[in-house]
């Protein structure tokens, strides 16, 4: 294969690097879910509550790199990294020259990507290896080679244990290669070899799932109750368009290309995997992000296709135009997609944010930031408060930080000075990391709610000594508010209550 353009290729990966460790304002904190990931590296195991397992192999690696926030980001940026090299060579494969690397390059880098790669989530990955999952259908299709199918199975199998997304992906395909008549497909045995190493990757997955009563239902029961009840199929497809929105002429261009371009014919099942996709997720109100990994692959048939088109003469204007066009695009949106204005800049002009619904939270208000930045702020206060209470304490074997959410524990084991603190909450995995073979003879109470008489008048039965010891102020933070209390001398076993608390919490997720 032709390599006088892998320098070209060097300097998008350079620019790609670039721009997610530029892509934050420096008042920024790492998010609440990225806390929850890191602390999951403390505690392998097959799954969580939250996700399956893959996240928590790189948070390994990243406690093992020193467990700060260069590695936090850099492996999101690295999968971005990694998505555009698989779109460059998806655009060798099908016959694209210098003009079309440039621009498909140019749509995945300077893109809403920007914004997924700076959080360290499984969507970063999720993105990376569902468009190496085209690839390889890509690869299938053009050379009828029996190994891609293999490799094909032991993608998904990856895939499946980053985020069970794929799932929705895959019952896609099916009506996809009917509806294209691939249906052949399903009568040559590597296909059923690359189901067979799909099973054997997702086997452990799917056993801890079993040991623990498929608690991903109740995942999705939960998620669709809380996070998923504002959301609404017209603004799924709004976003869809958003997403893009600088380089969606070459999407569209893709789309056309599988009935107007004869090469791409047989690519056709790829179309109608997203068609099918798209629609599962309008009807089940997924949220709009869910289905962002499923378009860097078309920026690839669409580069080419528009290559193709732009040979005339006219093309001598539209090729830089298209670049110009995506480029300038992507400058005027930065501050709209990227954390890149500090939350009082955002108060002081918030009508384009307000106009794209950026300011509306999951409870379906408007607040005074986004809340993906709102998820962003207030944790450094958090763990200080935090750490000053436990300073104070000095039996800190038997000093117990308990927390009302997963962020409010995740950011305190993060930010804390102290490395064996554990915080811990009933809220997501953190349930199953208490430590209850010590006895808890001082408890810090992090409260997100309730207040302070109330709260000392229902705990004063249980513990001689209540102490309010602060609370989150930032005006910025969806934590603002949180009261950090400090409860001593305590007349119960406390071991005791929460085992049976953990229990009843358990035995609530399982119905």
């Amino acid at each position: 294969m032709n390599k006088k353009h892998t320098p070209i290729l060097f300097i998008f990966v350079f620019i790609k690097f670039t721009l997610q460790y530029l892509a934050i304002n420096p008042v920024y904190e790492l998010h609440r879910d990225e806390f929850l990931h890191l602390d999951q590296g403390k505690h392998l195991a097959w799954g969580y509550l939250s996700v399956p397992p893959v996240t928590s192999w790189f948070s390994y690696i990243i406690i093992l790199l020193g467990n700060n926030e260069f590695w936090v980001k850099f492996f999101p940026a690295l999968f971005g990294v990694l998505t555009l090299i698989i779109v460059w060579h998806a655009i060798k494969i099908l016959k694209g020259n210098l003009f079309a690397l440039v621009l498909g390059a140019s749509a995945v880098t300077f893109s809403t990507l920007v914004r997924m790669n700076t959080l360290y989530q499984p969507n970063s990955f999720e993105i990376m290896i569902w468009t190496l999952f085209f690839y390889s259908l890509i690869r299938f299709f053009n050379s009828g080679n029996n190994k891609w199918i293999l490799i094909t199975g032991f993608i998904i199998g990856i895939a499946f244990l980053n985020k069970y997304n794929i799932v929705f992906v895959l019952i896609a395909l099916i009506p996809a290669i009917i509806i294209s008549r691939q249906a052949k497909i399903f009568v040559n045995k590597y296909f059923y070899f690359a189901l067979l190493i799909a099973l054997v990757i997702i086997s452990p997955n799917l056993y801890w799932q079993y040991q623990h009563h498929f608690v991903v239902f109740h995942h999705l029961s939960t998620l669709s109750k809380t996070q998923l009840v504002n959301v609404n199929r017209i603004d799924f497809i709004k976003e869809q368009m958003l997403f893009f929105a600088g380089s969606i002429f070459i999407l569209i261009a893709s789309f056309f290309s599988f009935f107007t371009f004869p090469f791409f014919k047989k690519y056709i099942t790829i179309f109608w995997c997203l068609v099918f996709t798209l629609a599962i997720f309008i009807f089940l109100k997924a949220k709009g992000y869910y289905a962002i990994g499923l378009y860097p692959i078309f920026f690839a048939f669409g580069s080419v296709y528009l290559e193709r088109i732009f040979q005339a003469k006219a093309g001598v204007l539209l090729r830089p135009l298209s670049l110009i066009i995506i480029l300038v695009f992507f400058i005027v949106t930065i501050k709209i997609i990227l954390p890149v204005m500090s939350p009082e800049e955002i108060i002081a002009d918030p009508k384009i944010l307000k106009k794209i619904g950026l300011m509306r939270w999951e409870d379906g208000k408007d607040h005074m930031i986004p809340q993906d930045f709102a998820d962003m702020v207030g944790w450094k206060e958090l763990a200080q408060k935090v750490d000053s209470c436990y300073s104070l304490e000095p039996d800190k074997e038997h000093t117990a930080v308990l927390c009302n959410n997963y962020g409010q524990a995740g950011a305190i084991n993060y930010y804390s000075k102290y490395k064996n603190i554990n915080a811990v909450t009933q809220n997501a995995d953190y349930i199953d990391w208490y430590k209850l073979d010590i006895p808890i003879l001082n408890v810090i109470s992090v409260k997100t709610f309730g207040d302070k008489d109330s709260l000392r008048k229902n705990e004063k039965p249980y513990f001689d000594s209540i102490k309010y010891m602060g609370e989150i102020k930032n005006p910025f933070s969806r934590e603002k508010g949180t009261n950090i209390y400090l409860f001593k001398k305590p007349k119960i076993d406390i071991n005791s209550i929460l085992r049976k608390e953990i229990a009843n919490t358990k035995k609530e997720d399982s119905e």
